[in-house]
């Protein structure tokens, strides 16, 4: 019946998906020829057996594989985004899932506004008022902040449109424009200082350093710190050293590199010939990793999004099969000339040196710090399909009943608490809850791909409930679940001694209270359970503090709102000065306010 399918394939456009006996989702691919395409993964004899040519890692998946299913699209084109949206959706056993694909953050200024401040966005409009520096990675927070203490910039978003000097004025960290105190044309050549020094990374360095010398003279040590701080961060955003190029040329560098089951890409961006910042991912495949496929698939994910600004001149360390229709793809997407090549001289191979070097570098030093890591044991330990790099926990909690929330918390090398998300939810009892819960987390996974591995704050029945969920969404995923063990009917978690069982593949296993792997499958509930109680107690406190507020005389809904909008929190309100709550709401009601909160 496979040989017969295979035979027929179509000669068309599309996407073949391999299943293996029982029917879970081995591997997605495209073909310009499906028929073609899906024929050379096979040797047709006596007996049907997988191509000699094949990888490792892609013989393996042939050896399961039992049937073949096509869909037919009407361009190349049009299969390389099917292929994209069905891996990142349904998570294959053998595909290679990157999730880098959001875009990067950029630093942005409105040059029409009169007195433009910087600020970070993702999102890139085509304005011709508008510059934006970037894109960078973890700098971007470190890099504003800089240049707000650097130079005296508007400092606040609202700061405009109270009409009036604040305390920034008053510490000399802003000329007031809000009071005429300065000229645009004077206001104006401090943001072009700022921008040169965005480019010139050195210069603002340099006034950085200076500042936390002046606040070492003045014993602020704290301050000293702050900047010495900020001064690290930025130096440590670039893995690499300086470079510029003779030519004022943008371009996008990817370098990967691959050991065993571990790899990591490597990207640098060059802007107007100086390197603006860098990025890496590292990578983990229990099956390992096609370089090919795998520079691709880096590619496609880095571009897709469509706010983004770009180097019309992609650099790659290796050359791959799919670099020229890959190159038309991005070229007719943005709608402007994309190249995709790979240097053997000049000034561009040496950036191509300078990314593999460093990716070299980081798996070295990455391999050596994981070493056996324990999620490599818990792979091992309960059989795992996918080494569980990428982990999200759920609990489920309540006040007395009411008022039922969710939470997710992630686990990536490390507590990812951008990614942790709260879910109000509407049923009272725990099982409809966490089926409410993973419901709406699989529908999001078109948006946010699915992990290596959930684990449940439950037990047997809550993690047949997960996988029946994944199974009718088709989506091969492991689940484990822990939950404390039942001594005479009640839950047993004696100081010291925690006799949680964990639920696997096979029946539940019973870890010694001191075994690191059950210890490390605690700390990541535990924080589950955490983040769900504290969204509990936030809701309350804030519901609490805003009556307390709400309560004082003159204070009203529009009044409270506009001070939750200037100070973020409640508890940033209680902790603001006279001066800070007069700007925000006016001298009476600001003096009022701080009498009333001081008593």
């Amino acid at each position: 019946m496979l040989a017969q399918k295979i035979k027929n394939a179509p000669k068309s456009a599309g996407i073949y998906q391999y299943f293996n006996a029982s029917g879970a989702l081995l591997y997605v691919g495209k073909a310009k020829n499906l028929h073609n395409r899906v024929k050379s993964y096979f040797r047709f004899s006596e007996q049907l057996s997988a191509s000699p040519t094949l990888s490792a890692r892609i013989t393996k998946m042939i050896h399961e594989v039992e049937n073949v299913e096509y869909i037919v699209v009407q361009s190349e084109h049009d299969a390389l985004i099917l292929e994209n949206s069905l891996i990142k959706q349904l998570k294959p056993k053998y595909n290679i899932l990157l999730r880098d694909d959001k875009t990067y953050p950029y630093i942005a200024i409105n040059l029409a506004d009169p007195f433009p401040r910087f600020e970070i966005t993702r999102k890139i409009t085509n304005d011709k008022n508008m510059k934006y520096f970037g894109p960078l990675s973890g700098s971007a927070k470190a890099l504003l902040e800089a240049l707000y203490l650097a130079f005296p910039l508007v400092q606040k978003k609202g700061c405009l449109k109270e009409k009036k000097a604040c305390l920034f004025y008053q510490i000399g960290r802003c000329l007031a424009p809000c009071e005429a105190k300065i000229e645009t044309a004077s206001y104006a050549k401090i943001v072009q200082q700022a921008l040169e020094s965005l480019s010139e990374q050195k210069k603002l360095l340099h006034l950085l350093h200076v500042k936390m010398e002046e606040a070492s003279l003045k014993l602020n040590f704290e301050e000293a710190a702050k900047l010495r701080d900020l001064m690290r961060s930025i130096k440590e955003s670039l893995h690499v050293t300086h470079v510029e190029l003779s030519t004022l040329e943008n371009y996008d560098v990817f370098a990967i590199e691959i050991v065993e089951k571990t790899a990591v890409i490597m990207r640098l961006f060059i802007r107007a010939g100086k390197i603006v910042s860098t990025s890496h991912s590292f990578l983990h495949h229990v099956h390992g990793f096609d370089k090919e496929e795998l520079y691709q698939r880096a590619l496609f994910e880095f571009y897709q999004p469509m706010h983004q600004t770009f180097a019309h001149h992609i650099l790659v360390a290796e050359s791959f099969e799919e670099a020229d229709a890959l190159a038309v793809f991005l070229s007719e997407k943005f709608n402007q000339k994309i190249t995709i090549s790979t240097p053997q001289k000049g000034e561009k191979r040496h950036l191509i040196s300078l990314a593999k070097e460093n990716a070299h570098l980081l798996l070295l030093q990455h391999i050596t710090k994981q070493h056996t890591s324990i999620t490599e044991q818990l792979h091992a330990l309960f059989d795992l399909t996918a080494l569980p790099k990428r982990i999200e926990i759920f609990d489920n909690s309540h006040l007395g009943g009411t008022s039922p929330v969710g939470a997710m918390v992630v686990w990536d090398e490390g507590f990812l608490k951008a990614s942790y998300r709260h879910y109000l939810l509407h049923h009272k009892d725990e099982y409809a809850q966490m089926r409410e819960m993973l419901e709406r987390r699989i529908a999001d996974f078109k948006k946010e791909s699915p992990p290596d591995l959930w684990l449940l704050d439950g037990g047997k029945t809550l993690r047949q409930l997960a996988l029946g969920l994944l199974k009718e969404a088709r989506i091969s995923l492991d689940v484990l679940a822990i939950a404390k063990e039942k001594i005479d009917a009640k839950a047993h978690r004696a100081k010291g001694s925690a006799h949680d069982l964990v639920y696997g593949k096979s029946s539940a296993l019973k870890l010694a209270p001191a075994d690191k792997r059950l210890q490390f499958l605690q700390k990541l509930r535990d924080e589950a359970h955490r983040f769900a109680i504290s969204f509990h107690q936030k809701k309350k406190r804030s519901k609490d503090l805003s009556m307390e507020l709400l309560s004082i005389e003159g204070m009203g809904q529009a009044t409270l709102k506009k001070l939750v909008s200037y100070f973020g929190t409640f508890e940033a309100i209680y902790a603001a000065t006279q001066e800070e709550l007069e700007v925000t709401i006016g001298k009476k009601m600001g003096e009022k306010l701080f009498q009333s909160l001081n008593k």
